[in-house]
């Protein structure tokens, strides 16, 4: 187990690659001399963080910047390329037996879709019991008060659990898939996108659901999301990742109130606000590169408006440039 001050979970070095091989044609014509390769997406490239134990990192980029393959790596869905995720100190990928089942159990994901993660053709009250039965969480004669018990906390009726997944509203569904995740007793979860194809009021609703079960609960979260105001509401501490990196990390209000990297200064910039005077929004310049071919040095040197030579070709570290404060930015050394 790790020390007190010892963070849950760490990620070192973590990245991950996807790579789509040569069919029977591709590998043909490379024999008669084609110049075709096989393509690999960088889908994570070298991210260190780390999560202490009952705060709510936020997870926050673009589509397609790797946060969703990096929350799937953390909840054990799929394997790192390179580097260690450890939780409680333990290495999660050298976990065997019952030592890796328990941290399955301890490391639970919510999903975006609850509609397509939710299984149609059970009811509600086996979908929600089906871990904690397999699992033998509870005695099995105790799983049915078990559920109604977990839908309860979530704010659902428990007359509902014989009820499919498509008689529930948008709100219910997240609700659903909160208790899934709940039934098995976790202390950290992963929350990937868990909001987003919700209505604004019903978001609220759910993240003050989320506040409450962290305080109940004692609960880590790591919260992925492109929705900005909804990571400053419930974050303690906030990442920022583009194209596969972290490129800025530090304490939640502090970041909203002076961004660092150029990449966070351009998105906290178009964030809308309730001030009077007139303001002009523009989008940030270019393109995301693919992560089939990243640009070499730091990743958003395309983009970005205070470039030098030297951001095209050595790639900056994330380095602490204040208390709690990270930035992996070539300004930050000229400063």
């Amino acid at each position: 187990m790790a020390e007190n001050n010892a963070p849950i979970l760490q990620m070192k070095g973590v990245s991950k690659r996807f790579v789509k091989e040569l069919d029977t044609a591709e590998k043909a014509a490379r024999f008669f001399g084609s110049s075709i390769e096989e393509q690999i997406v960088h889908a994570v490239d070298g991210v260190d963080l780390a999560v202490q134990k009952g705060e709510v990192l936020g997870l926050v980029g673009e589509s397609g910047c790797g946060k969703s393959t990096l929350g799937r790596m953390v909840a054990g869905l799929t394997t790192p390329s390179e580097g260690s995720i450890r939780f409680y100190g333990e290495d999660i990928a050298s976990l065997k037996g019952d030592a890796a089942r328990r941290a399955a159990l301890q490391i639970q994901l919510v999903f975006q879709d609850p509609m397509s993660s939710l299984n149609p053709r059970l009811r509600v009250g086996e979908i929600v019991g089906e871990a904690p039965r397999v699992h033998k969480v509870v005695p099995r004669k105790d799983v049915d008060s078990y559920v109604d018990e977990t839908l309860e906390r979530v704010g659902l009726d428990p007359a509902m659990r014989k009820r499919y997944p498509h008689q529930f509203s948008g709100g219910q569904r997240a609700r659903i898939g909160i208790a899934r995740a709940l039934a098995v007793n976790p202390s950290f979860i992963v929350c990937d996108e868990s909001v987003a194809a919700l209505d604004v009021s019903i978001q609220a609703q759910i993240l003050n659901l989320f506040m409450r079960l962290r305080e109940e609960l004692d609960l880590t979260y790591l919260f992925i999301s492109h929705d900005l105001g909804v990571v400053e509401h419930i974050s303690d501490r906030i990442a920022v990742m583009y194209l596969g990196r972290v490129v800025e990390m530090g304490d939640a209000q502090a970041l909203f109130a002076e961004p660092n990297h150029p990449y966070t200064q351009a998105l906290l910039a178009e964030l809308p606000t309730f001030e009077v005077k007139r303001r002009t929004y523009s989008t940030i310049k270019g393109e995301i590169p693919s992560p089939l071919n990243p640009p070499a040095g730091c990743h958003f040197h395309p983009r970005c408006p205070h470039a030098f030579a030297r951001c095209s070709t050595e790639r900056p570290r994330l380095t602490e440039i204040a208390p709690g404060r990270f930035s992996a930015c070539h300004l930050n050394e000229q400063a």
